[in-house]
């Protein structure tokens, strides 16, 4: 018997995987201590430990903050639905499974357009009954297609928690970046909320500096650090939440449950659209 041929989708997705330079969603993975890595993205990634030996801690504490974010919003905010942009690869605790295991009816529309993150979409989206799970293969830098394609799963009417973590660092132009996250806010009413990460040379991580440019050299997509006023900027016309902008380690931590957690060079904050 001949060998079944994989879907057309299948395979134009797996055309666009390209394993001859690191990626960063799967050297994210690699940090993380996940298997959904190549050899390139191993080595890239190994580099950059070398020279910034940190940045495993900032990729476990980013994946930390949304899981308190999430809490926070699924329970105590009242939270239904989700709009997570820059998924990256599945690990443990993804926005949809923390959000559903407190609310079960929540609803969540991931957003990529990594052709692995898109191999893996699957994994994604297996959510409880009562709720639903989608996946988007869509850019960031498009927030208006993006708009366009979150109906029939999310209700526009009602709140959403936009998430982005770690994904503006990969818009170059802070006012582009600024112009998506207005964008993407505006499409959704107020008692929205916004969660955001992203990178800096501030709060100790000046020795990040060559790090990034190594990275620019030898993987894809090019990246970028923000100061605490770029960052902050994103968050124009929203109220803060406590404990306001703080590196992502620091919010909302609670020592007693989760031991003690170092600083690290990546800005969180939760803001909410009034």
């Amino acid at each position: 018997m001949g060998r079944t041929q994989p879907p057309v989708e299948e395979r134009e997705v797996n055309d666009r995987i390209r394993t001859d330079i690191a990626h960063n969603a799967r050297v994210w993975n690699h940090w993380l201590g996940g298997k959904d890595n190549y050899p390139v993205d191993r080595e890239v990634g190994n580099h950059v430990t070398g020279l910034y030996p940190s940045i495993g801690l900032v990729a476990r504490a980013d994946r930390a903050f949304l899981g308190r974010a999430v809490t926070l919003l699924a329970g105590e905010l009242g939270i239904r639905q989700f709009l997570d942009v820059g998924t990256g690869l599945p690990t443990a605790e993804n926005t949809h499974e923390v959000a559903q295991r407190i609310a079960p009816d929540s609803r969540i529309v991931y957003v990529d357009n990594d052709p692995i993150v898109l191999a893996h979409a699957r994994a994604l989206l297996t959510g409880t009954a009562s709720g639903a799970t989608e996946y988007i293969d869509a850019d960031a830098h498009e927030p208006e297609a993006i708009v366009r394609s979150v109906s029939p799963t999310l209700d526009l009417e009602r709140p959403v928690a936009v998430m982005m973590l770690g994904i503006l660092n990969f818009v170059l132009d802070t006012d582009h970046a600024r112009s998506i996250v207005r964008t993407l806010m505006d499409a959704v009413p107020s008692g929205s909320y916004l969660v955001l990460t992203h990178p800096t040379l501030e709060l100790g991580g000046e020795g990040n500096a060559e790090a990034m440019r190594f990275w620019n050299e030898n993987a894809t997509p090019p990246i970028r650090t923000r100061s605490r006023e770029e960052f902050v900027s994103f968050l124009d016309g929203l109220e803060v939440l406590e404990p306001g902008v703080v590196s992502c380690a620091r919010w909302r931590h609670d020592p007693a449950t989760e031991g003690q957690s170092p600083t690290v060079a990546q800005f969180g904050a939760v803001g909410r659209k009034p």
